[in-house]
């Protein structure tokens, strides 16, 4: 009985973690590699497939897509924030380099549109 009960806990406790993105890289510093232009755009080149992943870049490229399409509702609050500051900058400062990671990701718009709007009601 104890074994089926401990089975039953992880099964749920597997499923509940499928649920949300991992946070294991939550706490990976987003100043830093927006201050350098060679941090930056190597993960720039992972998502674009031109460079190697570091294990945080490989984990991002994998739920991109999703994140994207669920409006990033497995992302932890860390998250959310961090990709809003990230897209904030390549929009600003690295215009070149978001029209590239949109031309892969959002061939339609269709998520950069989502995005202006919820600039917009920020404001």
């Amino acid at each position: 009985m104890k074994v089926c009960v401990l089975l039953a806990v992880a099964f749920f406790g597997a499923v509940l973690a499928d649920d949300k993105y991992t946070t294991k890289y939550d706490n990976v510093d987003l100043d830093e590699i927006i201050k350098s232009e060679r941090l930056l755009k190597n993960y720039v080149n992972c998502l674009l497939d031109k460079g190697k992943c570091t294990p945080d870049g490989a984990e991002l490229k994998k739920v991109l897509p999703d994140a994207l399409q669920t409006d990033c509702s497995k992302c932890s609050e860390t998250q959310k924030k961090g990709s809003k500051k990230i897209i904030r900058h390549l929009i600003d400062h690295k215009a070149d380099w978001y029209k590239e990671l949109e031309a892969k990701y959002d061939p339609s718009g269709s998520y950069n549109k989502k995005y202006q709007e919820e600039l917009k009601n920020q404001k």
